[in-house]
């Protein structure tokens, strides 16, 4: 049986992503949060003394458990609540300065809810927001048509249907496709995959990459599962009780190096198993071996697919070791031993 993974290809988190031009650290954050804290008249410190600069396009994850302050921080930053202290900025401009309302409506929002108007159609749903901006319904028609394709749903099909007669599932994508309606700069979501099944939820995730690198938004997502942040950040701000930003880095970085006990426990023993899943394929890690050929072996997969999808291609075909191929380019072979090298190597460089 030839079993072949090819990036891109795989199931959930382990598929490489399909991405846009990768986001640049060095350019002016697109959302700059300085000093930012939220106290309730109660004493209850929500969030406390926050920093964090997202890039323009980059997706951040913010991680943490129950009550930590990662929804209270999106609410932050669309002024839904207000700031006790600091500072918040969306492209330069302080949101404190702006309307709320016109803030609101320049900023995508997606939760678990989703929020869907009942007696409204799904394509009158993902056209509220255009026309609120002046748009004409000509033109907003054919936004929110472009946008439920890009999301999945086919709008032949699911445009006249109303919420009641979709799936969960198939909610959360009006909901996104809504959220998007207005070529938001930012997109801001708190749960967003939370009320659908296990398996929707992965299809969600893998789909959320190619929406990603097709509209090239800007996004704060929260979540409470650690795999899903991996699955979806560029970096994953861990909060942690108290309403501290405990440490921020790439899934790779936060798995391998947790800052303290707080992120060690909250990402769990198993970290050392999830890093399969954040680091990838290189041709460093592949043996040649004399005049084996990708026939000679059957099990295949590509450069670039994560360590976690070529172990899981040995462990389903029962071989010691699996092809890798260069597009059609045979170039050796991944052993379990090239799989530790790399996990040890990133571990050391602190990736």
């Amino acid at each position: 049986m030839d079993a072949t993974a090819s990036a891109g290809q795989g199931p959930g988190p382990t598929a490489d992503r399909a991405v846009g031009p990768a986001p640049d650290p060095s350019a002016t954050p697109m959302i700059r949060l300085r000093g930012v804290g939220k106290t309730y008249d109660d004493g209850t410190v929500a969030v406390h003394d926050l920093d964090l600069d997202v890039a323009p396009g980059e997706v951040v994850a913010l991680v943490g458990p129950s009550g930590c302050g990662k929804s209270t921080t999106l609410r932050l930053v669309n002024r839904l609540i207000e700031p006790t202290t600091g500072r918040i900025e969306i492209d330069g401009v302080d949101v404190t300065d702006s309307d709320p309302v016109q803030l609101r409506r320049g900023i995508g929002y997606v939760i678990q809810s989703v929020g869907l108007f009942p007696h409204r159609s799904v394509i009158a749903n993902v056209m509220t927001v255009p026309l609120l901006y002046g748009e004409t319904r000509r033109t907003a028609r054919e936004r929110a048509r472009d946008l439920l394709a890009t999301v999945g749903l086919e709008p032949d099909t699911y445009g006249d249907r109303y919420p009641h007669q979709l799936s969960g599932g198939q909610r959360q994508r009006v909901g996104v496709a809504r959220a998007l309606a207005a070529r938001p700069p930012v997109l801001l979501m708190d749960e967003p995959f939370g009320a659908v099944d296990p398996v929707v939820r992965l299809r969600l995730q893998e789909e959320f990459h190619q929406w990603r690198a097709e509209l090239g938004t800007t996004t704060l997502v929260v979540t409470h599962d650690i795999d899903e942040a991996i699955a979806l950040g560029d970096r994953i701000a861990v909060f942690a009780h108290g309403g501290r930003m405990a440490q921020v880095g790439t899934p790779a970085q936060v798995l391998g190096h947790p800052v303290d006990d707080e992120v060690a426990d909250f990402v769990g023993a198993t970290r050392g198993l999830r890093r399969l899943a954040v680091v990838r394929l290189t041709a460093d890690l592949v043996e040649p071996i004399g005049d084996l050929t990708l026939g000679d072996l059957g099990a295949a997969v590509s450069l670039g697919v994560s360590l976690e999808e070529a172990l899981a291609v040995m462990l389903r075909e029962d071989v010691p070791r699996v092809a890798v191929r260069d597009g059609a380019r045979f170039v050796g072979v991944l052993t379990p031993d090239g799989v530790h090298r790399a996990l040890r190597r990133t571990l050391a460089a602190g990736d």
